[in-house]
């Protein structure tokens, strides 16, 4: 069994990114990462403080707008219509989720596509389910990085992933399709949800539910992607998989914390860079 270590691939990237951005700074370019943060939820403050730390880290500017938790739509997409006018801004993200009164999907799709460097617009999907280069939701393209870092040979593999979120499930899908695996997607209304599972040479799981994988889910010598972040009986950080149940039969596995989570903010960083070179070609 092998662990994938999320934060030294991270790691990795970072430096890499850093090395570009004071490349572009240094020859007078600017790129930076504008949030747009509606309302004062405890969870996404953390989320965004972390990605404005890692601009810092990596010499990217930031850029943070914060609303009320009562503003209108018409005010939130003024925001981004500024933002999208703005040269300094190479990327943008509505952070999720939003005040129950205003609509994610239509305030997403406003943000200018080659800025969307979260990977949520309906262009930068269609794009991605085309087959056309896009830009790709953060966490899926992170898991895809460790598998490619790891070495692990996808083409011809048999591929389940454990939900069906247009943020991670999906676009994950289409990722590994698009490197040759066979894919099946389950969710809620599975039968015999195990025997899929347990079918599996590569089993990603984002479904939100602690510890929900067991090891009759899974394949002996699979590689388990756990994309979960949930909080145990016992108030513990633990994923979708019960990690010490299962990774003695996986040939890899992502732990959590320290998996897939700190790949999930480096690909923002990677896509910003992105976003930065399809704007300024």
């Amino acid at each position: 069994m092998n662990i994938i270590d999320g934060k030294l691939v991270a790691a990795s990237v970072r430096a890499q990114i850093k090395q570009e951005v004071d490349a572009i700074k240094q020859a007078g370019g600017h790129i930076g990462l504008a949030v747009i943060l509606v309302g004062d939820d405890p969870a996404s403050k953390v989320y965004v403080r972390n990605k404005l730390k890692a601009c810092e880290e990596t010499g990217m500017d930031s850029y943070l707008v914060n609303l009320p938790a009562d503003s209108s739509h018409e005010r939130v997409a003024e925001e981004i219509v500024r933002l999208n006018e703005d040269p300094k801004v190479t990327g943008m993200i509505l952070q999720l989720p939003l005040p129950k009164h205003l609509c994610e999907e239509k305030l997403v799709d406003i943000i200018q596509p080659d800025k969307d460097v979260d990977g949520c617009t309906y262009q930068q999907k269609g794009r991605l389910w085309t087959g056309r280069d896009s830009l790709i939701a953060c966490t899926p393209l992170g898991v895809m990085k460790l598998l490619e870092y790891y070495g692990i040979e996808l083409a011809g593999k048999r591929a389940v992933v454990l939900g069906r979120s247009n943020l991670v499930g999906k676009p994950l899908a289409q990722l590994l399709m698009n490197e040759n695996c066979t894919v099946t997607v389950c969710h809620s209304r599975t039968k015999e949800l195990a025997k899929v599972t347990s079918e599996a040479d590569i089993l990603c799981v984002a479904i939100g539910k602690a510890k929900f994988v067991g090891k009759d889910m899974v394949k002996q010598g699979a590689v388990v992607v756990d994309v979960g972040m949930d909080r145990d009986e016992n108030g513990k950080l633990c994923g979708d998989v019960d990690f010490a149940e299962v990774a003695d039969k996986c040939s890899y596995i992502t732990p959590v914390p320290g998996g897939v989570g700190p790949m999930t903010v480096t690909m923002l960083l990677a896509n910003t860079l992105k976003a930065y070179r399809l704007q300024t070609k």
